[in-house]
């Protein structure tokens, strides 16, 4: 006896869309029903989506066999629509708003289908059944006849498939085979589709983000050395003219053999930038604090760095990183936009131990980003540019709050403390919303106070000459669901969390260290005291030739 197809299971909490009335009827088919013919017709490239949903749907990126395979928690998106539709919003992806309900539309979809690929399925063992008796019955009355020579009266019992013949019967299970085909086509079609949904969607928010466009001031770091605006001529404090004035930053150059975004550093201006490095890295490995220093590959898997969150708000192409063009039947590569990348995905598709944690690493790093900005006082110079020196920090943490939130405020402590050394003004400023990367959770930046970009005539403006040169971000389980990087701990197989922050980025820094040391009356730079020693003892930065 065939059993009919039990109702699926339905989760109250994810408010599922109410299937049709047609599609409910199914749960409570009958044998005879079951044996009928359908007059539903299935077809992978028909979809019973509405032109709506249609149009929230996003391509399906195709991914390497080796890349790591994405775990996102659909089931909580889908209990909670609402949270994450908001949450899109207030961080600008206007258009990954949609997606949540769209994620539930899908299941509600594949619910559907599953029930009617269970209707098929039973439909076809009943044939291939049917298709079974009819052999044997035929070979009974073959065998039968030649022994008694007697016919068949040709009566049949009564029933659907029973009274078909073999020739029927198969041609049957073929429509059949091919109608559950073209299901299970279309149920791997919505799974895929709402995991690549999921993937597109930003992390949640902290409670202490605020939320909007406007960042909130924790502290400041130091005195601020120009409380007033300069009367003198504001040209001379631009980095790019001390630069250029003592030798030691040269932009035509670059221009010519590069482009527009990049820089040479010369002399003194390339002495001062393993100065910047020697010393961050000396803060950063104190003894006591475990961090663990890594020199990373520049070059990544195009999938890593998009599991790590590095990804455009919009669909319109925008471009963050540079793709390099490798060989065909490879996975795609790129450069990688910070080491942030290579380190998360250094334990990419593997296990930490609960002992291990936190793990904490530093490393130096060439960094890449082909989104420099446009050309404008705000960006010349060293402070957007597409090639650059850093020192990052990365850990992996338990996924806790307070465990995590440890780690980060160790990292911001030593940005704090590396930037008091250099003697800069800063401010401490926890992000908004709108600022918010993919990836992040909670983000604070720090803005280093730059003389040339203070407007004399606009004090306490938004801007005010505040320009930012590190960041440090929570992305809780973000990265690690993407990157398939699990924890053992001693109850279960968990997520870890990840922080990241800049311990030091060379060229704002060092554009800052420019401005604030200048001296215009002696036409020279102050080195910081806590970088001489990585300046052979030298105290200045001056012009190699005076002018008389």
């Amino acid at each position: 006896m065939i059993k009919a197809p039990k109702a699926p299971f339905m989760c109250l909490q994810c408010h599922l869309v109410r299937l049709p009335k047609r599609q409910r009827l199914l749960r409570d088919f009958t044998t005879t029903r079951l044996l009928s013919s359908s007059s539903r017709r299935y077809n992978s490239t028909t979809s019973t989506d509405s032109a709506n949903s249609k149009s929230n749907d996003i391509l399906i990126q195709s991914r390497p066999p080796t890349a790591p395979k994405p775990n996102i928690d659909i089931k909580h998106i889908r209990g909670n629509p609402s949270l994450y539709k908001k949450n899109c919003k207030e961080r600008n992806y206007k258009a990954q708003s949609a997606y949540p309900s769209r994620i539930i539309e899908l299941f509600a979809q594949l619910q559907a289908s599953r029930i009617d690929s269970r209707s098929l399925r039973e439909r076809g063992n009943a044939l291939r059944r049917q298709i079974a008796a009819t052999i044997q019955q035929e070979d009974e009355e073959t065998e039968s006849k030649s022994k008694s020579g007697e016919t068949p009266d040709g009566t049949t019992p009564d029933g659907d498939i029973k009274s078909m013949s073999k020739e029927q019967l198969i041609e049957k299970a073929r429509i059949v085979k091919k109608k559950l085909s073209a299901i299970v086509a279309d149920e791997d079609r919505y799974k895929a589709q709402a995991t690549e949904l999921a993937l597109a969607i930003p992390n949640l928010t902290s409670a202490q983000t605020p939320r909007g466009d406007e960042p909130r001031v924790l502290s400041f770091i130091n005195d601020h050395p120009e409380p007033e605006p300069s009367s003198s001529d504001r040209v001379w404090r631009s980095h790019v003219h001390i630069g250029s004035e003592l030798g030691i930053l040269d932009f035509a150059g670059a221009a010519t053999t590069s482009g527009w975004g990049w820089y040479f550093l010369v002399d003194e201006g390339a002495q001062l930038e393993q100065a910047l490095v020697n010393y961050a890295l000396a803060v950063a490995t104190k003894k006591g604090l475990g961090w663990r220093q890594v020199s990373p590959p520049s070059i990544v898997y195009s999938h890593i760095g998009a599991a790590c969150g590095f990804q455009p708000r919009d669909q319109n192409g925008e471009q963050q990183i540079y793709a390099l063009k490798g060989q065909p039947e490879k996975p795609e590569l790129c450069l990688a936009g910070t080491a942030e990348i290579p380190l998360a995905g250094m334990k990419a598709d593997s296990v930490l131990e609960e002992a291990d944690v936190p793990l904490k690493h530093v490393a130096v790093s060439r960094c890449y980003r082909a989104e420099a900005g446009a050309r404008g006082a705000d960006t010349k110079g060293l402070y957007r540019v597409h090639e650059f020196t850093k020192v990052e920090m990365f850990a992996w943490t338990r996924p806790e709050l307070a465990a995590t939130k440890d780690v980060f405020n160790e990292m911001l402590g030593l940005q704090k403390e590396i930037l008091r050394g250099l003697g800069l003004h800063c401010r401490v400023l926890e992000m908004p919303t709108a600022d918010l990367g993919a990836s992040a959770y909670r983000k604070v930046d720090i803005e280093a106070f730059f003389p040339s970009r203070r407007d004399p005539e606009h004090v306490g403006g938004e801007r005010d000459g505040w320009g930012e040169v590190t960041s440090a971000s929570v992305c809780t389980d973000y990265q690690t669901r993407r990157l398939a990087t699990r924890l053992r701990t001693a109850k279960k197989m968990t997520y870890p969390w990840t922080v990241n922050g800049t311990a030091l980025a060379v060229p704002r820094v060092l554009a800052a260290v420019l401005e604030n040391g200048w001296d215009e009356a002696d036409m020279s730079v102050t080195i910081p005291e806590i970088l001489r020693p990585w300046m052979g003892g030298r105290e200045k930065i001056e012009m190699k030739h005076r002018r008389q």
